[in-house]
Parts: C-alpha cells; structure tokens; sequence
C-alpha cells in the first residue's frame, strides 16, 4: 500500500505538505543559499532528517524486541552539499550517541545487532551510493 503526500507550493519557495494517513503537515523553504528565506527544513534538510530518524526508528524497533532501552539516545546528521558537477547533497555522516547509563547495559552483541539494523534502515539503503554516508556509534562510558 502507497503512503500519499499532498504538497502545495505557497509561493516564495515554500510548500505546504500533508501526511494522507495522518493529515500532519510540515512546511519546506529553500536554503538561503539556493534563493530561499530558510525559514524552515529545505527538501535536502528532510533528507537528512529522513535518514536520522530511520536510523533510530529501526534501532528502536530491534531495541524494543530484545528489551534494551535505548531512551534518549541522541543523532546527529551533518548535511554536507557539493555544487559539482550539480548541486546535490554530498555527505551525510551521521553519529549515533548512547548515554553511558544505557551503553552500560547493552551487551556486546546486542550492539553489533543495532549498529547492523541501524546501517540497513530503509533510507539509508535507498541513498545514491555517491552521497557518502557513514553511521558512527558513540557507546558512552
């Protein structure tokens, strides 16, 4: 089954989404560099936004199968453009940081489990191979 996004464009670069399932809308402005007021997520914002959150969703559902608690664990994703040959997002690395009050409890296994679900969520895997994209683990101490 299809997920439907309705998207209106406002005028001024920006555009109106909606969610079909939820009716949950989110805006979108071009970046100050590209013409845009940057008021908002741009397109290649969501982008990086869809590969963090993918990253945690997907560990989150293999945390909550094997019982680890992963609350409050932090991502950070650096969306990197190039301007040659074509404007395009260049390099979203992405570091993945868990407290040491969580990392403490999780065994040696179950981190191998999570750090290979987390580098096979969907978005990840659907990114062109010439954005690199690296997931980094911080297990804190």
């Amino acid at each position: 089954m299809a997920v439907e996004i309705d998207i209106v464009y406002e005028g001024q670069l920006r555009c109106a989404a909606t969610h079909g399932p939820s009716h949950a809308t989110l805006a979108t402005d071009a970046p100050v560099d590209n013409h845009g007021k940057g008021e908002s997520f741009s397109p290649t914002d969501l982008v990086a936004t869809a590969l963090g959150t993918c990253v945690m969703t997907i560990m989150g559902i293999v945390s909550e199968r094997s019982q680890i608690d992963l609350i409050g664990t932090r991502i950070h994703v650096a969306k990197e453009m190039v301007q040659q040959p074509i404007r395009r997002i260049g390099r979203l690395p992405v570091t993945v940081t868990i407290s040491a009050d969580k990392a403490a409890k999780v065994s040696a296994a179950d981190r191998t489990k999570l750090e290979t679900a987390a580098r096979h969520c969907p978005v990840h895997q659907s990114l062109h191979p010439d954005i690199d994209s690296p997931i980094e683990f911080v297990w804190q101490s």
